[in-house]
């Protein structure tokens, strides 16, 4: 929509800039101001971006919408917006020190063809914090990091994004007089646009290097560097597209909602918190999943926490499981009351726990692994009595079936229903023959 009335997309309220004297921000926010006035944009149809450094003070000069955030992430903040809503104009303002930060933003952003319009006011170094060079900053350049002169090669962030994806590139100067017009072209565009707007650091850079703008272009000229529009093209932005690829998911959930209402009773009264250890690979997750939706099936509220390395098959698995009559405030464990130790590798993972639990907790534990110290009750959990054999995929099953059965926590049919909704059918035969085995686990049990 156009808004033919606003003739002026700067707040009064806020000026004058607060910029040092002869820097170029001031001239690129005129600029700016200029286009948004030329495209006759609807204020609060359009959201300016910014993050940390002299040019994360902009955003507050400008009666249209403004998010301001950490330094160098100022791409992600828009790209979430754009995503969130594909018809806003979504306009980043950032410095050479925040692409520097966050180039990584830059580059995914341009290779998606997002729908921002990223102004890089580029100084060539941190203005706001004492002139440190930065990733623009020219060969040879003194800066308050290199005194002796900058030894790094620069980014050419134009080539960058181009090269990734961006559909419209231009580079300028802060002094061009069709500026406003290049900018005007970069809003306009629909997919991932990115000038690179060179300018003065009047504080640092300036006096560091006897700069000035005749330097600045000469600088533009040594370094083969291209001005103007150098790249434009058409293709889908990605915002609107994902909507289009997406358009019969709107609405419905990720993932299809499972209905697991009470249909059993528990004997659980109070909170009682829980935890299996065993080794990765060794089902110890969704076993645990299967005891906790048991007990939502059992009318009981239910947290689950898991802990495992980054290895396959290597390691520990312990999961926590907090079942409740009542809401889950906390979901930490600090004294177990009811423990299932399967694995050498469980158990170095919970020994400590062991110390913590008292006289009126139970510790089910694979028979292999004892003697253990503890002050906690001991279930011996004999898996040589289950009448199948046991391993390494199999015994978590059989031991948190084993101690449901002997702790009478809440129906043993709940556990298989569990088990049956939220597994593949051909598993859930295979772990359903198992709870069955696990009634000769325990003696007496």
């Amino acid at each position: 929509m156009t808004v033919t009335a606003v003739d002026t997309y700067l707040d009064d309220s806020t000026l004058p800039y607060p910029f040092c004297p002869g820097c170029g921000h001031r001239l690129i926010l005129d600029r700016l101001n200029a286009a948004l006035v030329k495209l006759g944009l609807d204020p609060h149809r359009v959201v300016i971006i910014s993050d940390i450094g002299c040019v994360g003070l902009s955003d507050r000069f400008f009666i249209t919408n403004a998010f301001h955030g950490l330094h160098g992430r100022s791409v992600t903040y828009g790209s979430g917006i754009k995503l969130a809503n594909p018809d806003l104009k979504v306009i980043v303002l950032m410095g050479d020190g925040g692409c520097g930060i966050g180039g990584h933003h830059l580059i995914n952003a341009a290779r998606r063809n997002i729908g921002l319009t990223v102004l890089v006011f580029n100084n060539f170094n941190f203005g706001m914090t004492g002139g440190e060079h930065s990733v623009t900053t020219p060969h040879g350049a003194i800066t308050a990091t290199t005194r002796d002169g900058n030894l790094e090669r620069p980014l050419d962030i134009c080539a960058t994004v181009q090269v990734n994806g961006a559909s419209f590139v231009a580079r300028k100067t802060a002094f061009d007089k069709d500026l406003s017009d290049t900018i005007a072209q970069a809003i306009a565009h629909e997919g991932f646009s990115l000038m690179d707007i060179w300018e003065l650091c009047a504080a640092y850079f300036v006096p560091n290097n006897a700069f000035s703008r005749r330097a600045l272009e000469a600088t533009l000229e040594e370094m083969g560097y291209q001005t103007g529009v150098l790249h434009r093209e058409d293709r889908e932005e990605y915002s609107r597209a994902y909507r289009v690829a997406h358009a019969s998911q709107r609405g419905q959930p990720a993932l299809p909602p499972q209905s697991l209402g009470p249909r059993y009773t528990s004997a659980v009264t109070a909170r009682l918190p829980c935890v299996v250890a065993g080794a990765a690979g060794g089902r110890v997750r969704s076993t645990a999943q299967a005891l906790g939706r048991g007990a939502v099936l059992s009318g009981l509220w239910v947290t689950q926490r898991d802990d495992y390395p980054v290895t396959v098959m290597s390691g520990h698995s312990v999961s926590e499981v907090i079942m409740s009559p009542r809401p889950i405030h906390y979901t930490g464990i600090s004294r177990p009351e009811i423990m299932v130790v399967l694995s050498p590798e469980g158990l170095a993972k919970v020994r400590h726990r062991l110390a913590r639990m008292t006289g009126d907790d139970v510790l089910y534990i694979n028979a292999s692994l004892l003697p253990v110290e503890t002050r906690a009750q001991i279930v011996v959990l004999d898996f040589e009595r289950a009448g199948v054999r046991a391993t390494r995929r199999n015994v978590a099953l059989l031991g948190v079936a084993a101690g449901l059965r002997h702790a009478g926590l809440y129906p043993l049919d709940a556990f298989k229903e569990a088990i049956r909704l939220g597994q593949r059918p051909e598993i859930a035969r295979e772990n359903l023959a198992l709870v069955e085995a696990s009634g000769g686990v325990i003696e007496g049990g």
